[in-house]
């Protein structure tokens, strides 16, 4: 727990500002102040909030917002069967597991190997990023404008800097890296068409190349010589 605990505390500390941006331009764009706090404690989904609080200011329907948070947010199906393991039992478990499932907490539990690391990394780094998330989002809700345009620090590269050390010790093998590279290079292709969130689930289909690496060898190695 000890070793995981500077990372996790890094990536939540990141995490908080991002939040707190987020408060600051739903504020500023006109919402009221429940609103963005409300949305962080039920939906817990970065980049479905901008996108709901985006279209909504941008004069799209409430329905339409939520349908689009909803399909970004399909990503998290495969998620839950990845590491669904480290819920454990009960219903009670399992709702509150599948809440605090992001992108980061993902990352942090397939970067496990050992099933007892694998849940302390979930129930900390979920457990954390929910509660640095909400409280910049307050932050930023009452700061307002103070917090200025995020983006100028960065954080836009930081996350993904940090996710990627976080997921380079699963990439041991030949088979898997290729695997991340052939996502990689899918997720590439389609952002510039595709709203945010999307990319990273068409990238799954980079799983086909290990999977269809595993079946070639599989049927060389039963075939006759």
């Amino acid at each position: 727990m000890y070793g995981l605990t500077p990372d996790v505390a890094l990536v939540c500390a990141a995490d908080a500002v991002v939040g707190a941006s987020f408060g600051a331009i739903a504020v500023g764009l006109g919402l009221p102040p429940w609103l963005p706090m409300l949305m962080s404690v039920v939906v817990f989904a970065g980049a479905a909030q901008f996108l709901f609080v985006g279209l909504v200011a941008a004069g799209g329907s409430p329905i339409a917002a939520v349908a689009a948070g909803l399909l970004v947010n399909a990503r998290h199906v495969p998620f839950g069967f990845a590491v669904g393991d480290v819920f454990g039992t009960g219903w009670l478990r399992r709702i509150v597991g599948s809440h605090l499932m992001v992108d980061e907490t993902v990352a942090f539990t397939l970067a496990q190997h050992e099933p007892a690391r694998r849940r302390t990394a979930y129930w900390l780094c979920g457990t954390g990023l929910f509660l640095s998330w909400n409280a910049g989002v307050v932050l930023g809700t009452y700061g307002g404008q103070a917090v200025g345009d995020t983006d100028a620090l960065g954080l836009d590269a930081a996350f993904p800097a940090v996710l990627l050390a976080l997921l380079l010790p699963s990439l041991g093998t030949p088979r898997t890296r290729r695997a991340a590279l052939a996502g990689a290079l899918i997720a590439l292709a389609v952002t510039p068409f595709l709203p945010a969130g999307l990319p990273v689930l068409l990238a799954l289909a980079g799983v086909a190349v290990a999977g269809a690496e595993r079946d070639g060898q599989s049927v060389a190695a039963g075939s006759p010589q």
